[in-house]
């Protein structure tokens, strides 16, 4: 399961540094239109999956209007807008932020971070306190109880594997936890790729639900100033996400998808694999080239190595 490299950063015409992964572009049809590195290879999705928790969630008996289920489904960035409808969802449940168990955190937006200032961490800035307030609301509206939501044997979580699987048409073989505490669902990167395209593809109204949402509130999905939300908001019909250690998944509603992982866990390529990736599927998005300066001059950049 060998990774390639997917990007290279380039100064004065030399590659100093290169940044490998996997990286899978599906056409419209699910043929590859793309594979670098091992696709079969297996990796941890980590939050770009927050649609599929979202889908098996909305199945389970969860309503919330799209402003609330983009947020559900989301990496906020802890505005207070953000904070404010997690409290909204809460409320919907009876319960306040205690009953949160998403760990401990800062805004993770620059700016929201920097106005956060001194305060100390709290779970609802955490950027996955949407998430787990949708899951506590599933919790509250079939009766399941709240204390244990995130044991993996907990109905809500068992329903969730069960939404991934169907969606990736592949098993899960392994259980870890992710960052904010929630199960966390090991993934070859063909069966997240599928599992996107087929959220996106789907006829079933929950599906449909779930993504119209996160497109039509691309700020609730992240925040402003975001990758994720500049792209969904400057691309008609698009779906992005991110997962932290450098997962990306994107798509369109005609079923072109975009998938890929960075090995190292960088961040600093991801503009530039998400332009090339969707260049590839013949899908225009903005982009401005990520500079190598030497002083104050641009001596380089970082280049996708297709």
């Amino acid at each position: 399961m060998k990774d390639a490299v997917l990007a290279e950063y380039v100064r004065d015409g030399f590659v100093e540094s290169v940044h490998r992964g996997y990286l899978l572009a599906l056409n419209a049809d699910g043929s590859t239109a793309l594979e670098l590195g091992d696709s079969s290879a297996l990796i941890f999705p980590r939050s770009c999956v927050k649609s599929i928790q979202g889908a098996a969630m909305v199945r389970a008996g969860l309503k919330l209007e799209p402003r609330l289920l983009a947020l559900g489904c989301s990496s906020h960035s802890g505005s207070e807008a953000h904070l404010a409808a997690v409290r909204e969802i809460l409320a919907m449940a009876k319960l306040d932020e205690t009953a949160l168990q998403c760990m401990l955190d800062k805004p993770l937006g620059d700016a929201e971070r920097r106005a956060w200032g001194d305060k100390p961490a709290t779970r609802i800035s955490m950027n996955c306190s949407g998430k787990h307030a949708a899951m506590l609301l599933t919790c509250v509206v079939n009766g399941w109880p709240t204390a244990s939501y995130l044991d993996p044997v907990h109905p809500l979580q068992v329903a969730i594997k069960a939404e991934l699987e169907t969606l990736a048409g592949e098993k899960i073989t392994l259980t870890s936890t992710d960052g904010c505490g929630a199960p966390l669902f090991l993934l070859s990167v063909a069966g997240l790729a599928r599992a996107i395209r087929n959220i996106t593809i789907s006829k079933d109204p929950i599906h449909q639900e779930v993504m119209a949402a996160s497109r039509a509130f691309p700020e609730m999905v992240a925040g402003k100033g975001r990758l994720t939300t500049q792209m969904i908001e400057a691309v008609p019909g698009l779906y992005m996400k991110d997962g932290a250690e450098a997962v990306e998944v994107a798509s369109m509603p005609d079923g072109r998808t975009l998938v890929f992982k960075v090995s190292d866990g960088s961040l600093r390529p991801f503009r530039v694999l998400v332009h090339a990736g969707l260049k590839k599927l013949g899908i225009d998005s903005p982009y401005e080239p990520e500079n190598v300066l030497g002083g104050d001059r641009v001596i380089g950049n970082i280049r996708a190595t297709f």
